[in-house]
């Protein structure tokens, strides 16, 4: 101690500044660390400040999105119901008196209106017109003029039915003493191979003369005998026409086609190729098709014959307006049979 204090005092005092630096070299660091420590707190505190008041914004948005969302369903809801009231009252209206009447007066009114403007257009351009009175003309009536005659012209003169065959009655007449002789087994397709009797003649003698070849007449009895006679009618149009008329049978059942196909291909010396649409016999069940092919003859200029079986009930009217035809009227014998046998 005593060699400490009778130390020189500059070397007391460089020792004393000595251990002051250090201790102030010591203290430094730990000032600064205790800055940084600081100083790290005080910048975490704005971040987070930061990111909360986003957070809380974004929070509110999103509320008020939800508000608008729920007033807007609800105000379509209000629309929806506002709508529904409107039609239901526009209906109670059209359905009430008062709201009958009402639409009834509008269009009253409306139509009164466009009367009221027609009227008044009517008017102005009645106005406009210059109405002058035309002279009367008294003109002498044709019934009261005495119809003159013209004696140069000549009278059309329209020849009776019956006078169809007149030109060709001595030919005619020639085939029918033909027929009553001995039948000819041998003569050519086309004319008649068998005989008649002397009903069978003066038949066909009443249709051509009297009825001008067209006309219902009795029949024979049976099929058979019709088929012979309107054989000898198509032998005799075949000396008068030629290739030029061809035969239409209308039988309503196959069976009795078949019978008349018989007949009049032995009658007339016929092969099956002569019965056809394009050759001289053709057979119909049906009228309608009958009527159909007698108007394609007469477009082309040739004569339709057409024969009508006894078993059938009436003759259609569309058949009467050609100019040869023949039907068999059967008894009632005769047609009672006949649907026996059906």
């Amino acid at each position: 101690m005593k060699s400490e204090e009778n130390l020189p005092l500059d070397k007391q005092k460089s020792e004393k500044r000595i251990s002051v630096e250090n201790s102030s070299q010591e203290e430094l660091p730990s000032q600064i660390s205790g800055e940084k420590q600081s100083q790290t707190p005080s910048l975490n505190i704005p971040e987070n400040n930061q990111n909360f008041s986003k957070e809380n914004k974004q929070s509110f948005i999103n509320l008020a999105l939800k508000d608008l969302h729920l007033s807007r369903e609800k105000l379509e809801k209000e629309l929806e119901e506002l709508s529904k009231k409107k039609a239901q009252i526009e209906s109670e209206l059209k359905s009430s008196f008062s709201g009958q009447s009402d639409a009834i007066a509008r269009k009253v009114k409306g139509f009164q209106e466009y009367l009221t403007g027609a009227l008044q257009d009517l008017a102005q351009s009645a106005e406009q017109l210059e109405l002058v009175v035309p002279p009367v003309i008294v003109k002498p009536s044709p019934l009261d003029e005495n119809k003159k005659t013209d004696a140069t012209k000549e009278q059309e003169v329209i020849p009776a039915v019956s006078d169809t065959f007149k030109p060709d009655e001595n030919l005619i007449r020639n085939c029918f003493s033909q027929f009553l002789e001995q039948p000819d087994f041998y003569a050519e397709p086309w004319k008649l191979r068998r005989s008649l009797e002397a009903k069978d003649v003066e038949l066909l003698e009443d249709w051509f003369f009297s009825m001008g070849g067209r006309g219902a007449q009795p029949s024979r009895g049976n099929r058979s005998k019709n088929a012979l006679v309107a054989a000898g009618i198509i032998a005799i149009l075949g000396e008068l026409y030629g290739e030029q008329f061809q035969t239409l049978v209308l039988a309503s059942q196959p069976e009795r086609l078949g019978e008349w196909r018989r007949c009049l291909q032995d009658a007339l010396g016929l092969n099956r190729e002569d019965f056809g649409p394009n050759s001289g016999i053709v057979l119909f069940e049906r009228s309608d098709g009958l009527v159909e092919r007698a108007d394609r003859l007469e477009e082309r200029g040739e004569l339709p014959l057409i024969i009508i079986d006894a078993a059938e009930g009436n003759v259609e009217i569309p058949i009467l307006q050609f100019p040869i035809w023949l039907a068999f009227a059967g008894s009632p014998n005769e047609i009672y049979e006949e649907d026996e046998l059906i």
